[in-house]
C-alpha cells in the first residue's frame, strides 16, 4: 500500500507567534520576516508547542490590541509529519478548515500543510481511485498518467486484476454447468442469468464507490456501515425485483419463475450491497487500500454469488 505522509508537504516557514503577542505587532513582525505561508498563524508556547491557531486572515479582522491567544482556537485540528496525506485531507474536509498545523510526537509546530497541497492530495487520490476502480494496478506514480502511458505499460498495470477476472470467470462457467439440468428442464432461466449478474455488479459497484472513499472520511464502526448499507441494497433489490415480477409474468407466463427471478434480485442485490462495502473494509483492516477491493475482484465473487444465489432460489421454487 502507498504511504506518502504529510511531511512531504510541509511547509515550515509559516505565520506564528506567542500568544501574548498582540495582532498589531504581529502583522508588523510578518512584514518583516515574510514567510512562506500566512495561510495559517500557528499560536505557540516558549517551547514551540502548539496552543492553537486560527486562518491568516482574521488578523486584519480583528483589533490591534487584541491578542493572539484571543483570537486562537485551541481545539483547531493538527497533524503529525508522519501520517497518511489522505488522512490530513479527510481532517481537513471534516473540520472545514483550509490548511493544517503539522506538529511533531511531543505537540511541537514544524510548519503548515497548505490548502494547496491538500487540494493536489485530493486530486492524486481521486484520480488513484478510479484506477483502481477499474482494476489498474498502480506500479508507479506515472500510473496517474495511465491514458498517456506506452501500450505494453498500460497492459502490465490492468493485467495483473484482469486474470484474476478470467479465473473467476471459469468459476462462474463451472457454477453454471452444475446446473445444466435445471435449464434443460426450463431453457427460459437462463434468459435471465446475464441480466441478473448485471444489476447485482450495479449494486455492488455503487456500494463500494461508497466503500472506497467513505472509509477513510467517516468515524462510524464497520457494523453500522454494513447494517445501513445493507439496508439499502435490501431496499433497491426488493424495488427491482417488484418491478421485474410483472412483465416476467406477462412474457412467459409462469408465476412461479416470476416469484424465482424477482426472489433472486432481492437477495442478490443484498449480497452484492454488503460484498461491495464488506470486502474494501476487510483490505483496510489488512493494511491495504481498500480500492483494491473494488474492479475485478468483487466482480467476480458478485458473479458467482448471483448465479449460485439465483438457481438455489429456482430450486427452492421447484422449477
Amino acid at each position: 500500500m502507498r504511504h506518502e505522509t504529510v511531511g512531504g508537504h510541509l511547509v515550515a516557514s509559516v505565520g506564528r507567534g506567542r500568544g501574548d503577542e498582540t495582532v498589531a505587532a504581529t502583522l508588523t513582525r510578518l512584514a518583516v520576516e515574510k514567510p512562506a505561508s500566512v495561510e495559517l498563524i500557528c499560536v505557540v508556547d516558549g517551547t514551540g508547542r502548539l496552543l492553537g491557531a486560527f486562518p491568516g486572515g482574521r488578523l486584519f479582522t480583528l483589533g490591534g490590541a487584541a491578542t493572539l491567544r484571543e483570537a486562537m482556537d485551541p481545539a483547531f485540528p493538527r497533524i503529525g509529519a508522519d501520517v497518511d496525506q489522505e488522512h490530513a485531507a479527510s481532517l481537513a474536509l471534516h473540520h472545514g478548515v483550509d490548511a493544517l498545523p503539522v506538529v511533531d510526537r511531543e505537540g511541537r509546530l514544524l510548519g503548515v500543510m497548505p490548502s494547496q497541497a491538500l487540494l493536489q492530495v485530493l486530486r492524486s487520490e481521486h484520480v488513484e481511485d478510479l484506477h483502481r476502480l477499474a482494476g489498474i494496478r498502480r506500479e508507479t506514480a506515472q500510473a496517474r498518467h495511465a491514458i498517456e502511458d506506452p501500450p505494453m505499460r498500460r497492459a502490465r498495470h490492468r493485467l495483473p486484476w484482469l486474470l484474476v477476472g478470467l479465473a473467476g470467470g471459469a468459476l462462474a462457467t463451472a457454477a453454471m454447468a452444475g446446473f445444466e439440468a435445471t435449464m434443460e428442464r426450463m431453457i427460459a432461466v437462463a434468459f435471465f442469468v446475464p441480466a441478473l449478474v448485471y444489476i447485482a455488479d450495479a449494486i455492488g459497484t455503487q456500494s463500494e464507490a461508497v466503500a472506497v472513499r467513505g472509509l477513510s472520511l467517516t468515524r462510524a464502526g464497520i457494523g453500522h456501515l454494513l447494517a445501513a448499507e445493507l439496508r439499502t441494497g435490501m431496499l433497491i433489490g426488493a424495488a427491482l425485483g417488484a418491478i421485474a415480477f410483472l412483465p416476467v409474468l406477462l412474457v412467459f407466463g409462469d408465476a412461479r419463475l416470476a416469484a424465482a427471478v424477482s426472489t433472486s434480485i432481492f437477495v442478490a442485490g443484498s449480497i452484492a450491497a454488503a460484498i461491495g462495502i464488506g470486502l474494501p473494509w476487510l483490505l483496510a483492516r489488512r493494511g491495504m487500500d481498500p480500492a483494491y477491493g473494488s474492479g475485478p475482484v468483487a466482480t467476480v465473487i458478485q458473479d458467482i454469488l448471483s448465479i449460485v444465489v439465483y438457481f438455489a432460489v429456482l430450486n427452492a421454487f421447484g422449477i
